[in-house]
């Protein structure tokens, strides 16, 4: 299983970037979804600098696996997680 979460409606709003983000991760473990593809979009890059900031934090990165840099589009990231 595969969850999406598209940024581009709220790239201005940082609360509302942070609790989807969160929003997400939590329904990926739920769910048991092997992959969350992030959509931050091209624009400037701040966007996507603020997923992988959010990403990074300590207990953020306890619950996935890995991020992946879509090598064909810098627009997207996906954020593998391993299911016990």
């Amino acid at each position: 299983m595969k969850l999406k979460l598209d940024l581009h409606d709220i790239f201005n709003r940082g609360q509302d970037i942070d609790r989807a983000l969160r929003g997400v991760i939590d329904e990926a473990i739920a769910k048991k979804a092997s992959v969350v593809e992030i959509i931050p979009g091209k624009g400037s890059g701040q966007l996507k600098k603020r997923v992988l900031r959010f990403l990074d934090q300590k207990e953020i990165k306890a619950l996935y696996h890995r991020v992946e840099k879509d090598s064909q589009n810098w627009g997207r990231l996906f954020v593998h997680f391993r299911h016990k």
